[in-house]
């Protein structure tokens, strides 16, 4: 098990929202809190503490007024620490190549390959073949809907109809190197972990999968650990104190390293 970092950028400024309330009209959303540092400030901390695979999510839509600010600050990140973040929001083909060039590790995409309800083969593809299957992390993050997780889109505000199974997971292993996976509809609520999805992704064991959303405590990274068998990676936001939460940056770490038995 990895402790994932993330830095989520929206309007220019790092900050930690609550997932349900994005909306790309008026690049609006309820925000859980607001960085007064820049988004290399915590690429540096995270280099600095050794920590791998993290994530810079860009919220803003490619062409809306503030997404030239967000993206900026997502690329001091990566000049900030290069080889030791991912990027996501937005990436496709003509893209991909300038962000690893930038100092991404990986690039993570979601709605360039799931549009329209569905999954576009030919384009998780020509995604594969523009980052490299090395390269390329799959954001299958979901929502509740009709007793399954579904596949959500355009920065979780809509639904696919491919639900996410084992099944699913072992379809699409084959095109990319990691997922990651949102648990979108308690992200930034700091109001535990869906455990339904953490089991299922928890009983699959292929490539690494991240989960991210709702973790408050020491005793939900606990419930992941054992649902995950210790394979099940996890990010954390709105709970941490370097997002104005109450849940020890510093702690989670070594709580992780205790876990893993270092």
């Amino acid at each position: 098990m990895r402790f994932r970092p993330c830095i989520d950028i929206h309007n220019g400024k790092v900050k930690q929202i609550v997932g349900s309330s994005l909306r790309d009209q008026g690049d609006q959303a309820d925000e859980n809190f607001v960085s007064e540092k820049p988004a290399s400030w915590y690429a540096e901390l995270y280099k600095k503490d050794s920590l791998q695979g993290g994530h810079v999510i860009l919220l803003n839509p490619a062409g809306s007024p503030m997404f030239a600010q967000t993206k900026l600050q997502a690329m001091e990140a990566l000049a900030a620490a290069p080889g030791t973040l991912q990027i996501g929001g937005g990436v496709n083909p003509g893209n991909a190549q300038e962000y690893l060039e930038a100092g991404a590790s990986r690039v993570i995409v979601t709605s360039w390959v799931f549009s329209g309800g569905e999954i576009h083969r030919e384009k998780l593809r020509e995604m594969e073949s523009s980052a490299g299957r090395e390269h390329l992390v799959l954001d299958l993050s979901c929502r509740k809907r009709d007793g399954g997780y579904f596949i959500v889109t355009d920065r979780w505000q809509k639904f696919t109809d491919v639900p996410v199974t084992r099944m699913l997971l072992d379809e699409l292993a084959d095109s990319c190197s990691e997922f990651l996976i949102h648990a979108a509809d308690v992200e930034g609520k700091s109001s535990g972990p869906e455990e339904e999805l953490a089991a299922l992704l928890g009983g699959w064991n292929g490539i690494p999968v991240t989960y991210a959303g709702g973790i408050r405590n020491l005793d939900d990274i606990r419930l992941l650990y054992e649902a995950g068998s210790g394979h099940l990676d996890f990010t954390i936001g709105s709970a941490l104190d370097l997002f104005g939460g109450s849940l020890s940056y510093k702690e989670v770490i070594a709580f992780t390293d205790k876990l893993n038995g270092c």
